[in-house]
């Protein structure tokens, strides 16, 4: 893609950790990895409650010896480090674009065994609040590539190579986070004979320095899930239809409010907010939004039934991470649909691990005020509640950069470049846009007017006509969200408008 506290402790610590890494062959010989030296920004054990689970290691990358087979002049050699699930490389200035390609390789936790070079995403924070939004201009906001899910892991070897291959690769084309799935190409090894790259030393002065400053990998362990979260479907399986039961325990006073915008649909504390018939959808859309809606809208409302929707509460948000109070815009005109870009490597009962990991990564490593995303659904069709302020208000988000306003932002986890989406997730995004553009009378077969918030297609101001159900690439110069579920979108504005009854 292209661009594209809880805690107010900060504790800096040395992972206890002295096992020497047995990376491949052309490694092996090295001196035993050292023990990542490391900056954790967020919860850690020493101040962590069982209901605030995970953290974020965050390591500064350094110059490499510079290494003629791969290119790479800034990186990380192999490393012993806390388990992590999920990784990225952050730096300062969010406007500065990182030219070139970051791979990193990684040791399961599990088994000890060495991934093999993987490609992250690199043009990612087009996925950011609008240029001059009060988000924006926190003083908070950092540059990112996207997050790549690894699974649980305990060793990690970056390298960040300052050119980019011939005709922008990772802007253009497929999104690398896909190249790690077992079923697709794996990345081109630019290395030698699969071993890591030269040592950490002085590297190459010049290239280090076109690269964007403070460059550092996060890695970032999501926590556990609750004892209380409800088991997720295995692939293939559908997505469960119950649960209004809250959870057991205490709220904190950020965690009732995160539940209570939902109250009009589910009890304080739900898990889950569950589906309802279209003759429910229809009365429960007068009884919202009564007042609001044309004679004719309330003769012949057009809404697709409500989908069920697991809830923040429901994967297990941190709600001490966000920001505290809750962003909305006027209405819903439209719906962006995006890939995380994190890759396929998943199975369906991780998605709620992948969802916190994302909204860590969005609010610790990026500073964004909360994840960015109002939806995500995973590749077994379930649907989540994003960015916290209510399913059914008018929550902003930051998913595209300069038309977030009067839009929702939709992310199918995974990477879809070269990967068809699953036919449940593409039915899901249907489902969803019925029922939340429904919601505000809209049809999703049509085109509606949006004003540019400003980006790298349309200058600040511009009306633009877009699609009631588009693309994010529709709005910014950018892959996402991938090819292959970018051509699925046309069925999905058929199917929703099939299920609004048009």
């Amino acid at each position: 893609m292209r661009g594209i506290l809880a805690s107010s402790i900060g504790v800096t610590c040395a992972a206890a950790l002295v096992l020497p890494l047995a990376p491949p062959a052309a490694a092996s010989a090295r001196t035993p990895a050292p023990v990542a030296d490391v900056a954790t920004r967020t919860a850690e054990t020493a101040d962590a409650r069982a209901d605030v689970p995970g953290s974020t290691q965050s390591l500064p990358l350094r110059p490499l010896t510079h290494d003629r087979a791969s290119g790479a002049v800034l990186g990380l050699t192999p490393r012993t480090v806390r388990t992590f699930s999920l990784l990225g490389v952050v730096w300062d200035d969010p406007s500065a674009d990182l030219h070139g390609r970051v791979q990193v390789r990684t040791r399961a936790a599990g088994t000890g065994e060495w991934t093999d070079w993987q490609d992250v995403e690199t043009h990612y924070t087009q996925h950011g609040a609008d240029p001059d939004s009060p988000e924006a201009a926190s003083g908070t906001v950092r540059g990112a590539t996207a997050p790549l899910w690894v699974g649980e892991s305990d060793g990690v070897e970056v390298r960040v190579l300052p050119e980019p291959d011939p005709g922008g690769h990772g802007e253009h084309g497929e999104q690398p986070g896909e190249r790690g799935e077992p079923e697709d190409a794996g990345p081109a090894d630019t290395g030698s004979g699969g071993g890591p790259s030269g040592g950490e030393g002085a590297g190459d002065a010049d290239e280090v320095s076109a690269l964007p400053a403070g460059m550092r990998l996060d890695l970032v362990d999501p926590g556990e899930a609750g004892p209380e979260e409800s088991a997720e479907p295995a692939e293939g399986a559908e997505p469960a239809e119950s649960a209004e039961i809250p959870r057991t325990g205490v709220m904190t006073a950020a965690a009732k409010a995160a539940s209570a915008v939902n109250s009009a649909l589910v009890p304080l504390g739900a898990t889950e907010i569950p589906s309802l018939t279209a003759e429910e959808t229809r009365e429960e859309l007068v009884s919202l939004r009564g007042p609001e809606l044309t004679e004719q809208q309330q003769a012949k409302p057009y809404i697709g039934p409500r989908p069920a929707i697991v809830t923040r509460r429901g994967w297990g948000a941190d709600e001490s991470l966000r920001e505290g109070s809750f962003v909305y815009t006027s209405t819903v005109k439209a719906a962006f649909v995006h890939h995380t870009a994190s890759g396929n490597n998943y199975s369906c009962s991780q998605a709620p691990s992948l969802i916190r990991g994302f909204y860590r990564y969005h609010t610790r490593s990026l500073g964004w005020r909360d994840i960015g995303y109002n939806f995500l659904i995973d590749k077994c069709g379930r649907i989540y509640e994003g960015r916290a302020g209510g399913v059914a208000k008018p929550v902003k988000g930051a998913h595209t950069m300069g038309f977030n306003s009067k839009t929702t932002g939709i992310a199918v986890i995974g990477s879809y470049g070269a990967k068809k989406p699953s036919s449940k997730a593409v039915k899901a995004v249907a489902r969803l846009t019925a029922w939340k553009l429904g919601l505000h009378g809209r049809n999703p077969k049509k085109k509606t007017s949006l004003t540019s918030g400003g980006g790298n297609l349309y200058a600040k101001g511009t009306k633009v006509k877009m699609k009631v159900i588009s693309g994010h690439r529709d709005g910014f110069n950018t892959s996402c969200p991938g090819g292959k579920l970018y051509k699925k979108l046309s069925s999905v504005r058929s199917k929703a408008a099939t299920y609004q009854g048009r």
